[in-house]
């Protein structure tokens, strides 16, 4: 069974709430799902060749949350190629903090594919300031994503 890989940062556990709707429909489509909390040497030679789904809020000025920084940090430092690897990104934020809106989901984007990985769909950028229920167009996306995940 193929896994998908989870990469989740809260604050206050949004990310975490989106994530846990998700897993439903991931099982559904035939995935099994895998939380990584352990930031390890072992984590790193998951990594390529997997399938990554990074949903995270943004906290301060674009900032990475706490639990999820560590990892962002590692990857970073110790550059880990990835190019066999696929993933998605859910950003959390809110638009009116301008410029940062969503900046974590942002950096992830960015710091995975320097490290080679390759994007599936879009990133998904979810506004506090318009969506009550992000789990809501998270799972509209998460449909799309699955599909192109299957298809390529």
């Amino acid at each position: 069974m193929l896994k998908i890989y989870f990469l989740v940062g809260s604050v206050y556990g949004g990310a975490e709430d989106v994530a846990e709707q998700l897993q439903p429909e991931i099982e559904k489509a035939g995935y099994a799902f895998e939380y990584l909390e352990q930031w390890e040497e072992a984590t790193f030679s998951k990594l390529n060749g997997s399938n990554l789904l990074v949903v995270t809020s943004t906290t301060g000025s674009g900032d990475l949350p706490d639990n999820i920084a560590p990892l962002f940090q590692q990857l970073k430092d110790r550059f880990p190629l990835l190019p066999d690897s696929r993933y998605g990104v859910i950003a959390l934020g809110d638009s009116s903090y301008g410029d940062t809106f969503c900046g974590a989901g942002r950096q992830f984007d960015e710091l995975l594919q320097e490290l080679g990985a390759q994007r599936v769909g879009e990133l998904l950028q979810i506004d506090a300031c318009e969506t009550m229920e992000p789990e809501i167009p998270a799972l509209k996306w998460l449909a799309l994503w699955l599909t192109n995940l299957k298809e390529n």
